[in-house]
């Protein structure tokens, strides 16, 4: 049995530590209150995982150190640097490979499907965050100091979701209004959190994932509006009553909520189709995309639950 550190135990890191436990797999979980899922194949740590020298004391030995970090959405330009650095040394140090869960953000504003090859020619502050720690992990191994791998999906939905689908979906289910500044017809990409945890096993335990960026296996892009429309349909709720918020309000909001002023920066992608391209991972890794229908049916019972 390998041992596997994860960094993060939000819903994809729990989902990776649960998905390689469940295979046999020994796991480290570690987070700054030594959190994570139970399970006997679980070892959870506390500890700050930008201490460079204690992450590498806890990789030592590992097959693969999984970057599955989430820090505070207006604090990214503050604590990713120092986190990144520590995972990145971390992997020099030990050879564990280091498999990073990314995003989208970097690509910026986009009119056509997203591939790995699509430039990251992001502007704004979060999408330069994300393409410097990848900047910095290829030179890596391409230098041949470290040997890494980054996995990228769109809007998460599924159990314990943060995305706008798992804002939207809840108030759907309960016949709410929902008031948002989304293009609810645009045709829009969701990535279902267990095949994001199966992408980044994949990716990290095998070398031909290594060395390059890899787009999570996703079900084919469809609207918010027809999304939440399934979701209604399988409880017998009200069709969903959504309603797009301008701009201008949200522009508002970000005035005194830091929250909601970062998703300024952010917005662009669900005022146009936001597609992703996914067919490298399944061609090459194997990984299927979970089926929509599938999908929602999942993440509702989570939701009801």
């Amino acid at each position: 049995m390998a041992l596997h550190v994860i960094v993060g135990a939000g819903p994809v890191g729990t989902a990776t530590a649960r998905l390689l436990a469940e295979r046999g797999e020994r796991v480290r979980v570690v987070t700054r209150r030594g959190t994570g899922p139970a399970h006997p194949a679980i070892e959870r740590i506390a500890a700050d995982a930008a201490d460079a020298e204690r992450l590498t004391a806890l990789t030592e030995g590992v097959a693969a150190l999984y970057n599955c970090a989430n820090p505070a959405y207006h604090r990214w330009p503050l604590d990713w640097p120092p986190l990144a650095a520590a995972l990145l040394t971390a992997a020099e140090r030990t050879g564990a490979v280091l498999a990073t869960v990314g995003n989208l953000y970097g690509y910026g504003p986009v009119d056509v499907p997203m591939t790995e090859a699509t430039p990251l020619a992001a502007t704004g502050t979060k999408g330069r965050v994300r393409n410097r720690m990848w900047a910095d992990a290829l030179a890596a191994h391409r230098a041949g100091r470290a040997r890494i791998t980054e996995v990228r999906g769109s809007d998460y939905v599924g159990a314990e979701g943060t995305s706008l689908a798992m804002m939207v979906l809840p108030r759907v289910l309960a016949g709410q209004r929902v008031f948002l500044p989304v293009d609810w017809d645009a045709p829009h990409t969701w990535t279902y959190i267990p095949d994001v945890a199966r992408t980044l096993v994949a990716a990290a335990t095998d070398e031909r994932a290594w060395g390059r960026a890899w787009h999570v296996p996703s079900a084919p892009a469809v609207s918010m509006r027809d999304l939440a429309g399934r979701a209604a349909a399988l409880v017998g709720a009200p069709a969903p009553r959504l309603i797009r918020m301008p701009y201008s309000v949200l522009w508002v909001a970000g005035l005194a909520n830091p929250f909601a002023g970062e998703l300024r920066e952010t917005a662009y992608q669900f005022d146009r189709p936001y597609v992703l391209d996914s067919t490298a991972a399944t061609a090459t890794l194997g990984v299927e995309a979970t089926p929509l229908d599938r999908v929602v049916k999942e993440t509702v019972a989570a939701l009801r639950g």
